[in-house]
């Protein structure tokens, strides 16, 4: 399996299961709608009873638990299932069917060197299912569908009958070609219920993603993960939109338009189409990709936003380093901003002003250090005591995170400028990068000597810890977690409390 499934598998919500022996009918339903497809296979064969219940409950299948059942041919028990249970589907999961014809039957093919495209893909194995089981989804109201097909470059057209699965509330597509909806009948592609829409690698046309967005009036949650385009323009619409993830995907623009109730906009190596997803290129001449806020009122989470890769642009105002300060171009909803920054170039140390200045009433600041081939070598310790008072930092920002901590002097020197231009400090945690520059014992010593400093605020707990692990799709897209940046750290290494000219070290 190859890296891009295994990332887009990752994405996938975890199920839990419950399990249960002798119940009344009622409950017996409810158990049966609940147990793993090749458990619910087993007890159909006890007795009428389970039978019945079955039948009876919400049909709830992932092929994966089939498979590591040991089940060989995995399609022809699913297609069995979806024919023989009466609906409605609850959850339908395939995302090991069409990859397990694909291992059994093309690689064969190429062994024997014959031509292969998606279109004898579809011929050779699977097209009889692709034309039968969205049908099947369509008509016995399935609820919950995550549907992948083999991994790139193999590409499937996506089949159109699923625009008519209307009773969708969460729908996961991985590795398709979305259909074209300019020419659909009357009444396919509206979903009315649909609360979650992420698609994994799948290609979408602008016009297509603008149809979805609008034939979707309940969606919440909208996540476009390992997208290498289309779509070029994500342009947000949503009456009841509050959560976006843009996630190692690349588009030229990524808009906020009419999104009334949005509060997450999150993003994370993102780029251009022009780009290849690694913002750490080297190329001066890749345009920018623009972060458009149009309509957000409510947005309260927002990042990380890359002073290099992304054009801000609030309202009709493009935001660069020289923009003057106005309130016509701030949003003041945002209390948790993530910025990525490489503070050893100097237009980037500017940007990152202009970025804060932006959010007034940030009280939670992620800032996370990019290292570059390109240091500009000018020094913007200068230009950083001569700053004019940023609003944010002066009286809201509490609390800070530092990641990918190296120790260079540029991220030292920031460091610097933040305890002694942060008035309300509460919390400051520095998250060390596996590639850092400095032992533990050389960082302690360098923050002992910051501690002989004064500091703007009256009493910070300081915290060193390890690397943190890799940022969680899941935990990111949960709207009860507070804080999605706010991933785990490894090992803390130190502790400090500064309290007006006092240091108390927690480990030493």
């Amino acid at each position: 399996m190859d890296l891009a499934r295994q990332c887009a598998m990752r994405c996938l919500p975890i199920r839990t299961v419950t399990r249960a022996g002798a119940l009344s009918a009622a409950l017996l339903r409810i158990v049966a709608s609940r147990l793993p497809v090749e458990d619910a296979g087993r007890v159909t064969g006890l007795s009428p009873r389970w039978r019945r219940a079955w039948r009876s409950a919400p049909l709830v299948l992932d092929d994966t638990h089939l498979a590591i059942a040991g089940v060989r041919e995995t399609n022809p028990a699913v297609d069995h299932l979806l024919t023989a249970h009466p609906g409605p589907f609850r959850s339908v999961r395939l995302t090991f069917c069409f990859f397990e014809r694909l291992d059994s039957d093309i690689f064969g093919r190429l062994d024997s060197e014959s031509e292969l495209d998606s279109e004898s893909f579809g011929r050779v194995d699977s097209e009889s299912e692709l034309a039968r089981w969205p049908r099947l989804l369509a008509d016995k109201g399935v609820q919950e569908l995550f549907l992948f097909s083999p991994p790139p470059p193999l590409h499937m057209p996506l089949p159109a009958d699923i625009l008519r699965c209307t009773k969708l509330r969460r729908l996961y597509l991985g590795f398709w070609e979305f259909p074209d909806t300019r020419c659909l009948p009357d009444g396919v592609g509206v979903f009315p219920h649909l609360r979650e829409f992420v698609l994994l690698n799948t290609r979408i046309e602008d016009r297509d993603l603008d149809h979805m967005l609008a034939s979707s009036p309940a969606l919440e949650t909208l996540a476009i993960v390992l997208s290498c385009g289309p779509p070029q323009h994500v342009r947000l619409r949503g009456q009841k939109l509050r959560c976006v993830l843009f996630w190692l995907s690349m588009a030229d623009e990524l808009a906020a338009v009419d999104t009334p109730r949005l509060e997450r906009l999150l993003m994370w190596l993102t780029t251009t189409s022009c780009g290849i997803g690694d913002s750490d290129s080297d190329s001066d001449d890749e345009p920018p990709m623009r972060v458009r806020i149009a309509c957000a009122p409510k947005l309260m989470v927002l990042g990380y936003l890359d002073t290099r890769i992304h054009q801000l642009e609030i309202g009709n105002t493009i935001i660069k380093a020289d923009t003057e300060v106005s309130p016509s171009f701030m949003v003041p909803s945002v209390k948790i901003l993530a910025l990525r920054v490489d503070f050893r170039i100097f237009s980037e140390v500017q940007m990152l002003s202009s970025f804060l200045r932006c959010f007034p009433n940030v009280e939670t600041l992620h800032v996370e250090f990019a290292m570059t081939d390109r240091p500009t070598g000018k020094h913007y310790g200068e230009f950083l005591s001569k700053l004019s008072p940023i609003e944010c930092l002066q009286s809201q920002t509490k609390n800070v995170v530092l990641h990918e901590f190296r120790g260079d002097l540029s991220e030292v020197v920031f460091l610097q400028h933040l305890m002694q231009r942060v008035n309300q400090l509460q919390k400051l945690i520095i998250v060390l990068s596996k590639d850092i520059l400095l032992s533990v014992d050389d960082m302690k010593i360098v923050l002992k000597a910051l501690t002989s400093l004064p500091w703007a605020s009256k009493s910070c707990t300081v915290q060193l810890v390890g690397p943190k692990h890799a940022w969680n799709f899941q935990r990111a897209s949960d709207l009860s977690t507070d804080d999605p940046f706010d991933s785990e750290h490894g090992q803390e290494f130190f502790c400090f409390i500064k309290e007006g000219g006092q240091t108390v070290w927690k480990h030493t």
